[in-house]
């Protein structure tokens, strides 16, 4: 998790320039609060962050008050918002049913513990208190897992949850009507390179990868020419499969459904 936090400090000053993906999921997990209808005095955006969902919410929900936390210090001092907490999510420190609705968008995939996660989250959330959020699934950056599974047997690229075993962990921790939905996005390069300074750009590039001098150069070209079979109409694709999901501490009649809208298979155009 060190590597982690410390790759996010160092991306946090030039993060939201190449966080086009990651504005785009915010905005569509924001929308999804549209019907909650019910007064929720105390928000916390888990994983805020330099502050995308954030603003969202403080306008969203002027009333309430919104608790910003991220483990990565240096992304938090960009986050404008009034309340925030830098510590760890899956040691929350926050008193019991003290939260009305947690938010985290795309964080979840940088937890290695979900069990404990979830815990923690229940154990804040009041009673009819929600759980919203959204993360990256099994299918993400697939054309780069299968050009560098070419190369060698090393672990390249992150490994990520599927949406039924996250689903299977919120009933074990005590939530109630768990609902998954799953969406693809492309995000379009012209290079193999583009799409590496992106990730690492916004601190997420694999933990697990070696640096090009220690993998040697022909595995790190071999890599990139098989991602160059991918290309099409010019561009080479990046996939991601995004899962959206929500649970209650215990069913609400305050959220008009329990149904996420499926968005469909969507092509996002990187500039």
């Amino acid at each position: 998790m060190s590597q982690v936090r410390a790759a996010f400090n160092k991306a946090s000053n030039d993060y939201e320039d190449h966080a086009f993906l990651q504005k785009e999921i915010a905005n569509r997990l924001s929308k999804k609060l549209d019907v909650i209808t019910t007064k929720s005095d105390v928000i916390l955006d888990l994983g805020a962050g330099t502050g995308l969902l954030s603003h969202q919410l403080e306008k969203r929900f002027v009333d309430s008050q919104v608790i910003c936390l991220d483990f990565a210090q240096n992304s938090l001092k960009h986050n404008p918002a009034s309340h925030k907490i830098c510590a760890n999510a899956s040691h929350l420190p926050l008193a019991d049913n003290s939260v009305d609705i947690v938010v985290s968008s795309l964080m979840m995939q940088w937890c290695p513990d979900l069990n404990q996660l979830f815990s923690e989250i229940h154990r804040v959330l009041k009673n009819d208190g929600l759980i919203l959020f959204s993360t990256f699934g099994p299918d993400t950056l697939k054309e780069l897992k299968k050009s560098w599974s070419v190369v060698d047997n090393e672990t390249h690229v992150n490994t990520f949850t599927d949406m039924h075993d996250i689903g299977d962990q919120l009933l074990q921790n005590g939530f109630q009507s768990p609902v998954m939905e799953m969406e693809h996005l492309t995000l379009t390069y012209q290079s193999v390179i583009d799409l590496l300074r992106d990730l690492k750009a916004i601190g997420a590039q694999s933990v697990n990868s070696r640096s090009k001098s220690l993998m040697g150069k022909d595995k790190f070209q071999l890599m990139i020419q098989m991602y160059e079979s991918y290309r099409q109409d010019g561009k080479l694709p990046a996939s991601y499969e995004v899962i959206y999901g929500h649970a209650w501490v215990r069913p609400s009649a305050s959220f008009k459904g329990h149904k996420i809208p499926d968005l469909g298979d969507i092509e996002l155009k990187n500039s």
